[in-house]
């Protein structure tokens, strides 16, 4: 069943006035299917609703899968495309061999070529998957503006940019500032751990040996740290949700936090580190606050180096170029 959404109702009007601009930055615009496939959003919205209802934990893979795919090469559904004997795409990187939903984006995808063929891409297809995630977990709804062309490159090599569980908060800052986000921004989108799981893979290294002076981080709990080493005892691929209530958008990552039990070495140090700390304990304490500022850092997300005209094209497939 959808989950009831508190967090649209406050924001609706900030969507009426987002809403209410015909054209979207970069070209895009509100109503850029209105003529040609009038049925897309509520295809891609049911579909997800569907798959939702069956296993809920998909929300957390669309909306990572979005994020992966617009801070490689921009929002251009690079991350979709397979490998082929001449080049190792994306999704092979070890930083996206977890990456789940791409069977959900096929299926939405040959709905759509089905009923309006050669017009809806790939890459608004998962933009349009993710916020329809985010807002079936209890997050916000946020109108984006479609538009966005598939691009043609996916390499390997391109995904060593993609953020990773050992980097610090400072890093965290420069590396999304490459990318135009302001230190609010990327707490904010970072808070999008909300939902979902990590490996022990992503966090065994905080467990022990941690650096000369310390075993275990000690940036974490005791006694969270002993609830991850039990979680670590079944292998690299165990799993540990990285807030209490895995499958609801909701600030408890922020609260986690401030406890001291946050899962990966990067989100604890967001709660270490003065440039970070006061958002956290602001989103902590307001959950609405954090609503908002993860709705208007996705859509901004949403919007990175886009493709348009021929700088790409509509796949006909998500998996490979025309």
């Amino acid at each position: 069943m959808v989950v009831s959404n508190f967090f649209g109702i406050l924001l609706v009007m900030e969507v009426m006035v987002f809403c209410g601009l015909r054209l979207g930055v970069h070209g895009l615009s509100m109503d850029y299917y209105m003529m040609d496939c009038p049925i897309a959003e509520f295809i891609v919205r049911d579909s997800v609703t569907s798959a939702l209802q069956s296993d809920p934990t998909l929300a957390a893979g669309l909306v990572r899968m979005h994020f992966h795919d617009c801070f490689i090469q921009g929002c251009d559904g690079s991350v979709l495309l397979d490998s082929t004997k001449d080049n190792t795409a994306e999704k092979d990187s070890p930083a996206n061999l977890s990456l789940r939903g791409y069977e959900l984006v096929d299926d939405i995808k040959d709905e759509l070529e089905n009923r309006c063929p050669g017009v809806v891409s790939c890459a608004d297809i998962l933009a349009m998957a993710a916020r329809e995630a985010v807002f079936w977990v209890g997050g916000p709804f946020y109108q984006i503006p479609n538009g966005r062309k598939d691009g043609r490159r996916s390499k390997i090599e391109d995904t060593f940019n993609l953020p990773a569980p050992a980097l610090n908060s400072t890093e965290l800052i420069n590396l999304f500032g490459k990318h135009g986000f302001n230190v609010q921004e990327m707490v904010a989108l970072s808070g999008a751990h909300t939902i979902g799981v990590a490996r022990c893979s992503s966090f065994k290294s905080r467990l022990s040996n941690f650096d000369s002076t310390h075993d275990t981080d000690p940036s974490m709990n005791s006694n969270f740290a002993r609830v991850l080493s039990k979680t670590c005892a079944a292998g690299d691929n165990a799993e540990q949700p990285l807030d209490p209530s895995r499958n609801t958008f909701d600030n408890a990552y922020f609260i986690a936090l401030q406890r001291q039990a946050g899962v990966l070495f990067s989100d604890q140090s967001l709660f270490t580190s003065a440039r970070t700390k006061r958002i956290v304990n602001a989103y902590a304490m307001n959950q609405a606050m954090f609503a908002m500022d993860f709705q208007q850092a996705m859509l901004k997300m949403g919007l990175l180096d886009v493709k348009e005209g021929s700088t790409g094209e509509v796949r006909e497939n998500c998996r490979k170029i025309n």
